[in-house]
């Protein structure tokens, strides 16, 4: 496993032009600017380009066939919001094997306006529909509830402590001036926001935005050619455990991302003590609560009181989501790819006002479904 430590870098990584709510552009058109933006960005050229990954409602070839790209690798691997970081993991191993030397990770999604967006995939007949639905699990705000409402339950996690999630990256989203929502917010204002379906209020509950991102990944050895940096990828790891919320293995923790973090960091070579910024998924408040516990960032039941008192804030002892994260920058409905480009520009020096100092180690995490699927990943622009 270890082996692998260094073989590739991400060399280039970037947004969509524009990001918000935009009924002008399809989803299609938002994967081409961030692909062009991110190729760019690493100082190459569509042509450049021989393996393709994206995830989404649609298959992997056809947004290869809009950018205008005949790759000779081609991946769609689908495990939710977390694609994109287990795309990177994949792009390794083939780029090792010989397979592709230039990996483009696209993502683009009319999340809010749904302009050329597929239709729904889960039929009448579907597990969810058949064996969830009729009993009261409504779509994510239920699913990720049932979770929260469990870890309240057996650890005493409070809605205030999901509350100061909430807070802390709009304190981030206040230094990026592409976030969406950029006002002051406060452990009270969360509280009052209307409840979606207990414990999670309105404000617990992420973005639904139109966006895209992109970043490139190559070898080592071709990543030390190019004009930036190179972000070199340490460990990865993913992993699933099931897809329904009922069949979670454990309400009040997370088995996917535990695998998945002790794969990455072992790879890695470094321990959660050894990082410097986190890029934790938050679809919901209660999400990177539980992947701190699950990741080894404190113990289980303790991530209530480890993000208390602002920690993860700026100026806390504890840098996390520092775009803003899907409550307060972006979340089109699949955010990995949003965790991986924040990471690179951190260990990059070139976040302005939002700049971790001395960010030498990034983690990104994602998961997918009801916290059904995981993937991590640990980067450093030192080998």
């Amino acid at each position: 496993m270890t082996r692998m430590r260094g073989r590739v870098a991400i060399v280039g990584a970037a947004e969509s032009d524009e990001m918000g709510r935009l009924p002008h552009k399809s989803a299609f058109a938002l994967h081409a600017e961030a692909a062009r933006n991110a190729l760019a960005d690493a100082g190459l050229e569509k042509d450049d380009v021989d393996a393709v990954f994206t995830a989404g409602l649609w298959m992997a070839s056809e947004a290869a066939e809009y950018l205008g790209l005949r790759p000779r690798y081609v991946d769609g691997t689908q495990i939710g919001g977390c694609s994109f970081i287990a795309h990177v993991e994949h792009a390794m191993g083939a780029i090792a094997a010989g397979l592709c030397e230039v990996a483009l990770i696209t993502h683009g999604e009319s999340g809010a306006s749904r302009v050329a967006m597929p239709g729904m995939r889960f039929g009448p007949d579907s597990v969810r529909l058949q064996f969830e639905a009729p009993f009261g699990l409504a779509g994510p705000p239920t699913g990720y509830a049932l979770a929260a409402a469990r870890h309240m339950h057996e650890f005493g996690t409070t809605s205030e402590q999901l509350a100061e999630v909430a807070v802390a990256t709009r304190k981030w989203a206040a230094l990026n001036p592409r976030a969406a929502m950029r006002d002051p917010l406060t452990v009270d204002d969360v509280l009052a926001s209307r409840m979606i379906s207990w414990p999670l209020h309105l404000l617990d509950c992420c973005l639904v935005t139109d966006a895209g991102g992109a970043v490139v990944v190559t070898s080592a050895e071709r990543a030390r050619d190019l004009p930036k940096r190179p972000v070199y990828v340490l460990g990865t790891g993913e992993a699933s455990t099931h897809v329904i919320v009922s069949q979670m293995p454990d309400f009040a923790r997370w088995d996917a991302a535990r695998i998945a973090g002790e794969r990455a960091f072992a790879m890695a070579g470094v321990a959660p003590a050894d990082v410097d910024v986190a890029m934790l998924y938050d679809a919901f408040t209660i999400v990177p609560i539980m992947a701190l516990e699950a990741l080894g960032f404190c113990k289980p039941g303790e991530g209530g009181p480890f993000v208390a008192g602002q920690r993860t804030a700026p100026g806390g002892a504890f840098p996390m989501n520092t775009n803003g994260g899907g409550l307060s920058y972006t979340h089109t409905g699949m955010y990995g790819i949003f965790t991986l480009i924040e990471a690179v520009w951190q260990l990059r020096g070139e976040c302005g006002a939002r700049q971790v100092p001395d960010c030498r180690v990034a983690l990104c995490h994602g998961l997918g479904g009801m916290f059904s699927a995981a993937a991590t990943l640990v980067a450093s622009t030192d080998v």
